[in-house]
C-alpha cells in the first residue's frame, strides 16, 4: 500500500474521531486507568469490560479522540497484542499498522502529538497489566 498524503491522515482521523467507537464508560468493568497529558491537557480513562470490550470517555485534541476510538473498536486481547506495536508505530520512520491505526503512523514527528495518540492506549494497556 502507498504512504498515506498528510491531507489523507488528517481525513482518516477526523473520520475516526468522529466514529467515537467504544466511548461511554461499561458499567460493569474489571479494569480502569486514566491518564492526562501535562502538556496539552487531554484526559481519558478507559475501562476494559467484564465481556472483554474496551470503552472509554475523555477530551482533548482530534488525535487523541481518534486513537481512544480506535482503541474502542477493538477488544482487550486485540490490544494486549497490538498495543505496544501502536504506540511504537507513531514514531518517526517506524512501521505502519495497516487499517485504522496507518494514520497515526510516524506522527511523533510532531512530539506533542505522539503523546496524544498513545494516551488512550497507555492507559488500556496499564488497566491491562
Amino acid at each position: 500500500m502507498d504512504a498515506l498524503t498528510d491531507a489523507e491522515r488528517s481525513q482518516l482521523i477526523a473520520e475516526l474521531g468522529r466514529a467515537r467507537h467504544g466511548f461511554g464508560l461499561a458499567e460493569r468493568f474489571v479494569a480502569e486507568e486514566s491518564e492526562r497529558s501535562v502538556s496539552c491537557g487531554d484526559e481519558v480513562t478507559v475501562r476494559v469490560g467484564v465481556d472483554g470490550a474496551m470503552s472509554w470517555t475523555g477530551h482533548g485534541c482530534a488525535v487523541s479522540m481518534a486513537a481512544a476510538s480506535a482503541l474502542g473498536a477493538r477488544t482487550a486481547e486485540e490490544v494486549r497484542a497490538i498495543g505496544p506495536r501502536f504506540i511504537a508505530s507513531v514514531e518517526p520512520g517506524a512501521t505502519p499498522i495497516d487499517g485504522d491505526l496507518e494514520p497515526f503512523a510516524g506522527i511523533g514527528r510532531f512530539p506533542l502529538r505522539a503523546r496524544c495518540a498513545t494516551l488512550a492506549w497507555q492507559a488500556a494497556l496499564a488497566a491491562l497489566g
